[in-house]
Formats: C-alpha cells, sequence, structure tokens
C-alpha cells in the first residue's frame, strides 16, 4: 500500500506537468530516482491520467459539447464543412500516430528509456526547440485554419512524447508553433489531442490491472483522481493565461535548467565540484 503523502506528491506532480510544456513522464522517472518512494504502480498511473483527463475535458467542456453536436448533425460522417465536426477528425487522425507508434515500442520495452541522461537530453534538447519554434515561427492561423497534413504532422510530432524528457505537450505545441498556430491555439489543439492519447493509455493500462487482478491499491485511485484534477486544472489555467500575453520562455528557461542539472548530475560532474 502506497503511502497517502505519496499520492498526494505524485498526483500533483503528474498534474501540473501534465500540460506543461515541461515533460510529465521525465519529472515522474525522476521524482522516483531522487527520492525514497517506490514506482507508483499501474492502479495510482491510471488515477491521476484520469484525473488529468477530467481536468481538461472541464476547461473545454464547451468545445466539446460543440463537437458533439456536429457529429449529431453531421451523422458522424467525416466531414470538413462543419468547423466543430473538422476539429473532431483532426483530433482523430492526429491520434493514428501514437496508436502505432505505441504499439511498436510495447515489442521492444521502455526501460532503455528511462535514464537520468537520456532524460536530461530531451528535456534540454526539446526546450531548446520549443524556444525556437516560438521566437521564428509566425502567429498568424487559427485551429480553424488546419489541415490534414497539419494534424499528421503534429500527431507525428506526439509520438516523440513516448521518449520520457520530450513532453506531450511541449512536442506537439512546437509542432503547432513551426505551422504558425498562434499560442493559445497551439496549446488549446494540444490539450484537446491529449484526450484521445490519455484515454487510450488508460484504458490500456486498465486491462492490464484486469489481467494481472492487481486492486490492492484501489481504495486510493479517487484521492488520486481528485489531487491529480486539481493540479491539472490549476496548470491549464496558468497556461493559456500566460499565453495571451506572453511567450514560452519561462518553460524554456526552467527545461534549460533541469535539463543541464540532469546533464551534469549524470556525467558525474556535480559529485566532482561538490567533493
Amino acid at each position: 500500500m502506497l503511502d497517502n503523502l505519496y499520492v498526494l506528491y505524485l498526483s500533483v506532480l503528474q498534474g501540473l506537468t501534465e500540460f506543461l510544456p515541461v515533460s510529465s513522464s521525465g519529472h515522474l522517472i525522476l521524482f522516483s530516482k531522487f527520492t525514497s518512494f517506490p514506482d507508483q504502480g499501474l492502479v495510482l498511473d491510471v488515477a491521476v491520467h484520469f484525473g488529468s483527463i477530467l481536468a481538461v475535458m472541464l476547461y473545454f467542456s464547451s468545445t466539446l459539447f460543440d463537437i458533439l453536436k456536429s457529429l449529431w448533425k453531421t451523422k458522424f460522417l467525416p466531414t470538413f464543412k462543419d468547423e466543430n465536426a473538422k476539429l473532431f477528425w483532426l483530433l482523430i487522425i492526429g491520434t493514428i500516430p501514437i496508436i502505432f507508434a505505441g504499439l511498436l515500442l510495447r515489442n521492444y520495452g521502455t526501460e532503455w528509456l528511462r535514464s537520468t541522461r537520456l532524460v536530461g537530453w530531451t528535456i534540454l534538447g526539446y526546450g531548446l526547440l520549443l524556444f525556437f519554434a516560438d521566437s521564428c515561427s509566425m502567429t498568424i492561423r487559427q485551429i480553424k485554419h488546419m489541415g490534414v497534413m497539419d494534424a499528421v504532422l503534429i500527431g507525428l510530432a506526439q509520438c516523440l512524447a513516448l521518449i520520457p524528457g520530450t513532453s506531450r505537450s511541449g512536442i506537439t505545441i512546437t509542432m503547432a508553433r513551426f505551422l504558425g498556430l498562434e499560442r493559445t491555439e497551439a496549446a488549446k489543439f494540444s490539450m484537446l489531442l491529449s484526450i484521445p492519447a490519455i484515454i487510450g493509455a488508460t484504458a490500456l493500462v486498465c486491462w492490464k490491472i484486469v489481467v494481472q487482478g492487481n486492486f490492492a491499491e484501489i481504495s486510493q485511485v479517487f484521492d488520486g483522481v481528485v489531487y491529480s484534477y486539481v493540479a491539472s486544472i490549476l496548470a491549464i489555467y496558468i497556461v493559456m493565461w500566460w499565453l495571451k500575453k506572453s511567450t514560452f520562455l519561462p518553460f524554456v528557461i526552467y527545461r534549460i535548467a533541469l535539463g543541464s542539472f540532469l546533464l551534469l548530475d549524470s556525467y558525474g560532474y556535480l559529485n566532482k565540484w561538490l567533493d
């Protein structure tokens, strides 16, 4: 049974970093590495991701409701003539690449991707890429201007998030900015794209729980969902509020600082300087 304080720490960490472009998976790996806490396990993993999904669905509830109305009106047939139905199909198209990438990665395992050195490089490298995309790209397009190729490219970028430290939100926002989407529009599409991606991943973990009969920590699911939901909704409001008036620079600076620290630690320089 996991400690209640640990459930709080992990859920809040997951919730805050899921939608900030700083990598939730990287932070969870580092949390377990630099603390004495054990791995969170399948049940808590489902809980914190479900909390994040509830948060993004609540924040964009009006958009999701408009999508459902449009899908009903168009009889769920693929069409780009209706703006909201078009958004739905763009999200579906953007989700397809990560399905295949995730299935492929399952065959090779993921433990070799969880090293501190790799996480350090991805946090640093993709942070710099986000800075380049945000600084050099135009800011003239909205989601309604997107086409199939835009969704495919953002979906392909999302596949990179399977590498810890990349950040699912960070890499999809980076690609969206390269494609000229406004900052708030890039963040919105990234968050909406997280819904099918995280639901799919959560469903897969739920299936593992059923198969393994791993219900020992099920009583902690409610706490994990609540903590993660609160932290996630806070993170979403922070990002959307900030991007209405500024850039991604604070997140880039954070990634550069954290990535540099991890690389110095993984290559042994910190121990040399502290000795």
